[in-house]
C-alpha cells in the first residue's frame, strides 16, 4: 500500500469540503468505499501497473454510460473489463464460442502473462451490456497486475469496465494527479496510489479470428506472447488499419489520433532530431521542447548544434539517460504531462528502437503526432 502523503491530505480536504468527489490515498478502508460505490452505480478512479483507470461496474449499463459521459469518450470506442482472478473469466466472456486449440493458447497467455498488461479480446458473455462493446460481440479483458486494482475489484464482487481516467484522447494519467486536473470531479472517488509503474496502456490482442493479432501494442511486449503461442499477424497491417471506422472499434485506442498534448507534437527518428536545429522559425510561436529516448542522442543534438547557445524557450527532457525502454515507457506520458503544464506550444520527440516497449512508445507517439 501507499503511505498517505502532504500533498494528498489537502486535496483530499480540498475537495471533500467543496465537492461531492473523494481524493483518498490507498487503504483498505478507501478501497472498501470504492469497492462499496462501484456496487452503487458510481465511477472511482483507480491505479493499475499501466496507467490509472475510470472504473464502473461491468454488468451495470447505467453506470457505464457514466463513464463515456464523464469521459466525453464516443460511443462506438468499447471499454477493457478488468478482473481479479482467472477464475471469474468466464463471467464476462463465452469460453464456448472458441476453437480446442484458441482455448489452448488462451490458458497459456492467462497462465503466463496474467496478471500483467494484457487485454486479450474474447467472445463476449451476454451478460456484459452492449454499451461495454460498442455493439460487437467481443469483449477485451484483463486482469491487471496491481494490488489496489486486485483489492477493488474483488470486493466488487464483479468485473470492472475501466478506460484510462482522462478526457477522451488527451494524455493517459500516470498518477491521481493527473486524474484529477483531467475529470475533476466527475469520478466520485479518486485512489491515489502513487506513480504507475509500467506508465503505458495494456497490450490489446484479439484471438478470435482465424490470425491472432496485437491491436494495440503495450506494456506486454509482442515477442513475449509469440514465445509462447507462435507466430502474430502484424500490428501495423494495414488492411485492418483501414477497417477502423465508426461501426464500432475491436479496441481502445485505435483512432488515428489519440493520447495527445495540448502542444503540437512532432515524432522524428534519430537522425532527423539529430539535424533539428536550435533556433527556428517556428520558436516565434512560444516555448519549444525536444524529448530524447535516451542520453547518448541527447548529446550528440548538443555537440551537433554547440555553435549555438540553446534558447531559454528550449526545454530538454530524456526519457531515459541509458536508453532502458521500461524505463523510457514509465516516464513517457508523465514527461509530456509535465512539458504541458510547461506551456510549449511544440514538441520535438524522438521514436524509440522499434522492439519491445519501444514498439508501444512509437504507436503511441504515432497517434499523438501533427506529422
Amino acid at each position: 500500500m501507499v503511505k498517505n502523503t502532504g500533498s494528498s491530505l489537502l486535496i483530499s480536504v480540498f475537495f471533500n469540503y467543496y465537492n461531492n468527489m473523494e481524493f483518498l490515498p490507498v487503504s483498505h478502508e478507501s478501497i472498501l468505499k470504492g469497492a462499496q460505490i462501484l456496487k452503487n452505480g458510481g465511477l472511482v478512479a483507480f491505479p493499475t501497473e499501466t496507467v490509472y483507470g475510470l472504473g464502473a461496474d461491468a454488468f451495470n449499463p447505467l453506470a457505464l454510460a457514466k463513464v463515456f459521459e464523464a469521459k466525453g469518450r464516443p460511443h462506438f470506442d468499447p471499454l477493457i473489463i478488468h478482473i481479479a482472478a482467472i477464475e471469474t473469466l468466464e463471467k464476462a466472456v463465452n469460453l464456448n464460442l472458441l476453437s480446442k486449440e484458441t482455448r489452448k493458447k488462451l490458458f497459456t497467455l492467462a497462465e503466463n502473462l496474467w496478471p500483467g498488461p494484457l487485454s486479450i479480446v474474447l467472445p463476449k458473455n451476454e451478460k456484459i451490456p452492449g454499451i461495454a462493446t460498442a455493439g460487437l460481440q467481443t469483449a477485451a479483458v484483463r486482469f491487471p497486475d496491481h494490488e489496489t486494482a486486485q483489492k477493488l475489484i474483488s470486493l466488487c464482487g464483479t468485473a470492472v469496465a475501466a478506460p484510462s481516467a482522462n478526457p477522451f484522447g488527451s494524455l493517459s494519467p500516470t498518477r491521481a494527479e493527473h486524474v484529477l486536473s483531467g475529470l475533476g470531479e466527475k469520478a466520485d472517488l479518486i485512489l491515489d496510489g502513487g506513480s504507475t509503474r509500467i506508465g503505458l496502456e495494456s497490450t490489446v490482442l484479439d484471438i478470435t479470428g482465424e490470425c491472432i493479432r496485437i491491436l494495440r501494442p503495450g506494456g506486454t511486449p509482442k515477442d513475449a506472447i509469440e514465445k509462447l503461442i507462435g507466430a502474430l499477424q502484424d500490428s501495423e497491417n494495414k488492411e485492418q488499419r483501414a477497417n477502423i471506422n465508426e461501426q464500432g472499434l475491436t479496441s481502445p485506442g485505435l483512432l488515428k489520433s489519440h493520447y495527445a498534448p495540448n502542444a503540437a507534437l512532432y515524432a522524428l527518428n534519430r537522425e532527423e532530431i539529430i539535424k533539428e536545429p536550435h533556433e527556428t522559425e517556428r520558436e516565434a510561436a512560444g516555448k519549444t521542447a525536444f524529448m530524447f529516448f535516451d542520453g547518448c542522442t541527447k548529446d550528440e543534438w548538443i555537440a551537433v548544434h554547440s555553435a549555438q547557445k540553446p534558447p531559454e524557450t528550449i526545454i530538454v527532457k530524456v526519457l531515459s539517460e541509458t536508453g532502458q525502454p521500461l524505463e523510457a515507457a514509465s516516464c513517457f506520458f508523465e514527461t509530456l504531462h509535465e512539458l504541458d503544464n510547461s506551456n510549449v506550444s511544440r514538441i520535438y520527440a524522438q521514436f524509440a528502437p522499434g522492439q519491445g516497449l519501444g514498439e508501444a512508445i512509437n504507436d503511441r507517439l504515432r497517434r499523438a503526432s501533427c506529422n
